[in-house]
């Protein structure tokens, strides 16, 4: 049962009292207390926007040129424009049913006070048991594998610093300190990353437009892409990867304190990245071409100095800082399952976590391609959990006149109609399944299996040159190229 229109923006109002109430009880007028406040306790819409800019963009920053070497320039840049709108909208529609469910249980006087809620709860509140299966199914893998690509991204970052260990013992390295993740509680705790996150990123971003237009181009650069389907559509799909970030969108809505702004806030988080990710792809591509095939890290290729350096350092502890976003949600879900999720005691919440950590450990170790990978995750996951589910939840909740009616959320501003907003989510699937997970996913898993026919699975160093590459991998054939 739901309420009319004036009911739930009456709920809605008391939503943000009791939000506002939370907040005046972290208030404490010490000097420790403000540094908490400062550093620990987030929950403004800077806050999210710093947490949605910062999740966003990480290592795929990195692998952008690569995916332009195999675009060319004009699909490179209207694929980033065209995922980074329809991302912008999906994350609209997922905004608009978490509103709606909270909105809904809040009425029927259910309280949050130490539950985080989640993407699969939102769908089983609003339509059953097997929408909650679908989402909690691929938003978990989903988040797995996006933390396993942030680990092999530190791997072949700090390996460009120092290779006397291969890129297999960095994964080692720093899969023992991801553990550290299980030691924040909550995304409202990560304000002080969050910030530093996005500074980071913005410098290499930056780093790597001004070192490549600086570089110049290499002696006789060729741009030839598009050459072939295969690897026009894995970069397609990488750059459907890069604005798929909003898997984790419910959980930073949640430690918001008015959650309804958040579809602005990830607007102009959208519009941020689209500074960093097209300038630095264009440069780099037009600096090095086609030689970006065979290194899908973009700063491999850069002349090592003092600025390189930092970038890479910089780049490592976003990573690790992105780590934390993709498993928070995982190690809620496990809370939930073990029932501890509600649990004060911090110390027995970190320890229950860590189990987590360790399939994300696993599969970096196992398939360390860094590049390939991102659109293989993208075709098989991201076009379900952030394209495919939001938009047909949406079409599904509010298929009756009376739902429509009664919407917490009202269609936006410049889309009155809820026609037109049915025509674009059918659009958006059926382009999603056509091209992404049909062409992106027949090219991107293509792409997976050459790697791991010339690299083998558990490589000790992808794409490392010959002379730094250790004995060679499991291999699935004889022949090793690198």
């Amino acid at each position: 049962m739901v309420g009319n229109y004036g009911e739930m923006e009456e709920q809605n109002q008391k939503l943000d009292q009791a939000l506002e109430a939370e907040q005046a009880q972290l208030t404490d007028p010490s000097m420790n207390g403000h540094l908490k406040r400062l550093l620990w306790h987030g929950g403004s819409v800077y806050d999210a926007w710093f947490s949605a800019a910062s999740n966003q963009v990480a290592q795929v920053l990195l692998t952008l040129p690569y995916s332009f070497s195999q675009l060319g320039y004009p699909s490179g840049i209207v694929f980033q424009l065209f995922y980074g709108v329809i991302g912008c909208w999906s994350c609209y529609m997922i905004t608009s049913l978490y509103v709606e469910y909270r909105t809904r249980k809040e009425r029927e006087g259910v309280l949050f006070k130490n539950h985080v809620i989640q993407w699969f709860e939102v769908l089983d509140g609003l339509l059953g048991p097997y929408w909650k299966a679908a989402g909690l199914f691929f938003n978990c893998t989903f988040l797995l594998f996006g933390a396993v690509i942030q680990l092999i991204a530190c791997a072949s970052n700090i390996f460009l610093l120092n290779d006397h260990l291969d890129k297999r013992e960095w994964t080692y390295i720093f899969g023992a300190c991801c553990m550290l993740t299980v030691l924040v509680p909550t995304f409202r705790n990560y304000r002080l990353w969050s910030f530093f996150g996005l500074v980071m990123i913005s410098y290499t971003a930056w780093y790597m437009t001004i070192a490549a237009l600086a570089h110049g181009q290499i002696p006789n650069v060729v741009h030839s892409a598009p050459t072939a389907k295969v690897p026009y559509f894995t970069g397609a799909t990488n750059i459907l990867y890069t604005f798929g970030g909003h898997a984790v969108t419910v959980e930073i809505m949640h430690a918001m304190w008015k959650p309804v702004k958040f579809k602005y806030v990830y607007i102009f988080a959208t519009l941020y990245v689209f500074t960093l990710t097209i300038p630095s792809a264009i440069a780099v591509y037009w600096a090095f071409g086609d030689l970006l095939l065979e290194h899908s890290n973009a700063l491999s290729l850069l002349p090592r100095s003092g600025a390189r350096d930092l970038a890479v350092v910089l780049m490592l502890i976003h990573q690790f800082i992105t780590v934390g976003f993709a498993v928070t949600p995982l190690y809620f879900v496990w809370e939930k399952i073990i029932g501890i999720h509600t649990s004060k005691n911090m110390l027995l919440r970190a320890v229950c976590r860590m189990p987590v950590i360790l399939p994300v450990w696993f599969f970096a170790i196992a398939f360390p391609f860094f590049g390939p990978i991102n659109s293989t995750v993208g075709a098989l996951l991201v076009t379900f959990t952030v394209y495919i589910i939001p938009c047909t939840a949406h079409m599904r909740v509010f298929y009756t006149a009376k739902a429509r009616q009664n919407a917490v959320v009202r269609p936006p501003f410049f889309m009155q109609s809820w026609i037109a907003i049915y025509l674009v989510n059918i659009f958006i699937v059926i382009w999603t399944v056509v091209i992404g997970i049909g062409w992106g996913g027949w090219a991107s898993v293509t792409t997976f299996k050459d790697q791991i026919k010339t690299f083998g699975v558990f490589a000790p160093c992808y794409q490392c040159p010959p002379t730094a590459a250790p004995a060679p991998a499991l291999s699935l054939n004889t022949t090793h190229h690198n």
